[in-house]
């Protein structure tokens, strides 16, 4: 089917700012679970500081999955306790992941003759940074990471982590990642950093949307979406009682990692020396300092100037 394309985001307010974007995973995983389905998404793991796929079928579970996380995610066995919970219920499984998680999960359920059972969608993806670099900075236990804290909005999101009951900013780590240094070498020949996907649906950011759809616009959250397969407009039509949405089309929506990779910094190898050889201080120090920070927004709104001409 031709490619649909909306503006949205969850009606439900406290869930509404609980979520990144605009609250559609939130929306999709709570018909999920009311049908007695399983999903399969990254939770943040607190006893190893990982972030990983994990199979839960409770809104507790799906509580702990919210939110942005900017790191790579671990699949572990994630496949196959998939494939045993759809042995062992009737049930389908909701898959969410990034473009090349959610594509090798399609290609495994498919070799495995249970892709009518599962509903896969993929979020769009600026690139996935290495864990060992997250690791080195926050440097031991913490209980609770948000990359998308909205207290100050949608626009302005804030990422903090609380250890021993203390918050602490990671804007240093947040640096790092938006500079684009960290990210793994094969997230800039993304081949899924396009409208063109064989999965159900793409949720994200629908960045723009204040110039765009101004009279829907909302400063708390707004999510695009784009559907792709009639399962896929099957599952939207379940759940738009739940949301508020407009039609869009492929050219407004269009977002940078829709259209292209991100572009690997050109000092990137130098990056990767410094810390090979001074570690995670000599980075922090280079790399995501004040005036580091300076060059990383000037960076972002040229991104956001370029979705606002195009």
């Amino acid at each position: 089917m031709e490619t649909k394309v909306y503006a949205a985001r969850i009606k439900d307010k406290e869930e509404l700012l609980a979520s990144s974007s605009g609250g559609i995973f939130t929306a999709v995983s709570d018909f999920a679970i009311s049908e007695g389905d399983a999903i399969v998404s990254a939770v943040y793991n607190y006893s190893s500081n990982r972030n990983e796929f994990t199979l839960y079928t409770s809104k507790a579970e799906r509580d702990k999955a919210r939110g942005s996380k900017y790191m790579q995610a671990i699949p572990g066995d994630s496949y196959i306790t998939a494939e045993e919970w759809l042995k062992n219920n009737k049930g389908k499984v909701y898959f969410f992941g990034m473009g090349c998680q959610a594509d090798g999960f399609r290609k495994f359920a498919k070799s495995r003759g249970l892709k009518d059972r599962v509903v896969i969608i993929d979020i769009i993806c600026h690139g996935v940074p290495s864990p060992k670099i997250w690791n080195d900075y926050i440097g031991g236990k913490i209980e609770y990471v948000t990359f998308k804290d909205k207290t100050d909005g949608w626009k302005k999101p804030r990422a903090f982590i609380i250890r021993n009951g203390e918050k602490e900013e990671i804007s240093e780590y947040d640096r790092i990642f938006y500079g684009d240094w960290a990210l793994r070498p094969s997230c800039y020949k993304c081949r899924y950093a396009t409208t063109e996907r064989k999965v159900d649906i793409t949720i994200g950011d629908y960045w723009g949307i204040d110039r765009i759809m101004p009279d829907f616009y909302s400063p708390d959250g707004n999510s695009l979406v784009l559907i792709h397969s009639d399962k896929g407009m099957e599952l939207w039509k379940k759940i738009q009682s739940k949301l508020e949405y407009k039609e869009s089309d492929l050219v407004e929506c269009i977002q940078p990692n829709l259209a292209h990779p991100t572009n690997e910094p050109l000092n990137r190898v130098e990056f990767w020396s410094d810390y090979k050889k001074g570690g995670i201080d000599r980075i922090l120090k280079k790399y995501a300092s004040e005036k580091m920070k300076t060059k990383i927004v000037k960076k972002l709104k040229r991104v956001v100037k370029t979705i606002k001409n195009r």
